[in-house]
């Protein structure tokens, strides 16, 4: 969604003929140092994304005027409002702008109309000018964006660099330092990275970068060095444990964050996956080809998404993937014929017949609430913790002129039996947020054959969108959402260890499209 932005970089900012500004301030036009074509585009560019795209329908003129009141949240002594058919500027009782609004809804039309606006509130406000032409645009999107959802935002371009950059991964050696007194050690070691086809593991030595000696107090200094352009090479020197020293010149590569971490624990393979990125489903699927593959393949497998705020929703898709055979994952729906879609499972599974059990917490959210979802409704894993965050909006972007980013809500998540995770979350299976009384209560009563949870999550699973908030409160509080805490693995360890607890906590497998679909 990256090509809207740069096909408005050619529209020209025009004042409207008939707007007046104050005795002894200049023209619109003539704001010292704000970036009028700036905001312009960046309006005209953001206001045609919008329109098509938000969940509820919103009129261009509706949005625009909305966009103003951040005029009023850099200044409180100024009020910026439509009023019978004109757009006006005010400090109290003065007017200090006033023009026409536009007579159609194009989104140029009303840019163009804001900037003036915005452009006569920089000439009058010392708060304003504070601020900038950052400023100015942030306070546009955030006062627009108060009136649809919370997680529609404007992402200036330093900020969208730096998140392109944690999803993308940055350029060096895909390793991490730490100091150990004089000595520098590599702390970790992304798999298939750069560092680690060239032999580097954790633990192993740096001794010199690019021919200068590394040491510990130079932790900064060598994590700097190693950075750089992609292609471009470093000379490392380091030595593993008990083995001669060895040196390669390593080519800097795209390194994306490692997002997968595993252990083996009680005969247990236990993956934390911590965010969704572009080599999540890689990792988690190497992972356990891995783990089935060694001498004694582990008993279960517990995927650890607490704290996990999301990521990308196609990671997300794919690693259910990994463990589903074919089916729904997840529905997304919304106005934009783009925004709809049904996510489907399609090669297979992994470790067929071995339990899974997923851990969540209040934290979990998003693209992990999509993965703990579809597992749980799909009979595939046993979902332990508790409530989780709630967040079932999806968001498309596109890059705005200037290098900001726009990040709009388009459409709803349902799960594959057609409930909807915004609000409501995922409930668990085994609630271990009542209470460690609580928890043992459930045990119990699965080691009886009786699934504890069974009728909160039907509640659950039989809701439709949009859920009134009440209603979601009112299923939510069978599971409170709490902070994950250590008896969940204890519990994970126990449904691996009793297969037929494990079995009365599973739901039925869904088989075929999602109810109400």
């Amino acid at each position: 969604m990256r090509s809207y932005g740069f096909l408005l970089l050619l529209l020209a900012f025009v004042v409207p003929a008939q707007a007046a500004a104050p005795a002894g301030r200049p023209m619109a036009g003539g704001a010292a140092g704000f970036d009028a074509a700036l905001v312009s585009q960046v309006y005209t560019a953001a206001l045609g994304f919008i329109v098509p795209r938000v969940l509820d329908p919103v009129s261009v003129p509706q949005l625009t005027v909305w966009g103003l009141r951040g005029i009023t949240a850099l200044d409180p002594d100024l009020t910026a409002a439509l009023r019978s058919g004109r757009l006006v500027l005010a400090r109290r009782q003065h007017r200090l702008w006033d023009a026409p609004a536009p007579g159609d809804e194009a989104p140029g039309s009303w840019a163009q109309a804001a900037t003036a606006m915005t452009a006569a509130a920089w000439n009058a406000s010392a708060a304003v000018r504070r601020a900038g032409t950052q400023g100015v645009i942030g306070a546009f999107f955030d006062e627009m964006f108060n009136h649809l959802d919370p997680y529609s935002r404007y992402v200036p371009p330093v900020a969208a660099a730096a998140g392109e950059a944690e999803l993308e991964g940055t350029a060096g050696l895909g390793l991490s330092l730490a100091a150990r007194g004089p000595a520098l050690l590599v702390a970790g070691v992304v798999p298939d990275g750069p560092a680690a086809r060239a032999g580097l593991r954790a633990g192993d030595r740096i001794l010199a970068i690019d021919g200068r000696a590394a040491s510990g107090p130079a932790l900064a200094a060598a994590e700097a060095a190693i950075a750089g352009p992609v292609g471009s090479e470093v000379l490392l020197r380091w030595q593993s444990r008990g083995a001669p020293p060895r040196q390669a010149r390593i080519a800097r590569a795209l390194v994306p964050p490692q997002s997968v971490f595993s252990e083996i624990l009680a005969h247990m393979l236990i993956l934390r996956v911590v965010r969704f990125n572009r080599t999540t489903e890689v990792d988690l699927a190497a992972t356990i080809a891995r783990a089935m593959a060694a001498r004694r393949p582990p008993d279960g497998i517990v995927i650890d998404l607490r704290g996990n705020p999301g990521g990308l929703l196609r990671e997300a898709v794919a690693t259910a993937d990994v463990l589903l055979p074919a089916g729904v994952v997840a529905i997304s729906a919304g106005r934009d014929p783009a925004a709809s879609r049904i996510w489907r499972s399609t090669r297979g599974e992994a470790a067929p017949g071995l339990p899974v059990v997923v851990l969540v917490d209040g934290r979990t959210a998003s693209a992990a609430e999509v993965l703990a979802a579809a597992l749980a409704d799909r009979g595939r894993a046993v979902v332990v913790g508790s409530a989780t965050f709630g967040k079932g909006l999806v968001q498309t972007f596109t890059d705005l002129p200037g290098g900001g980013e726009l990040f709009v809500t388009w459409s709803r998540i349902l799960a594959p039996r057609g409930w909807p995770l915004q609000g409501l979350g995922v409930l668990p299976q085994i609630c271990t947020s009542r209470g460690e009384q609580a928890v043992e209560r459930e045990l119990q009563a699965l080691n009886a054959g009786i699934a504890p949870m069974a009728a909160a999550i039907a509640r659950e699973r039989a809701s439709r969108a949009p859920v009134p908030a009440a209603e979601a409160v009112a299923i939510r509080s069978a599971c409170p959402a709490a902070v994950g805490q250590e008896i969940d693995l204890e519990v994970a360890h126990f449904l691996i260890e009793n297969p037929a607890a494990y079995v009365t906590a599973l739901l039925p497998p869904l088989a075929g499209a999602a109810v109400g679909q």
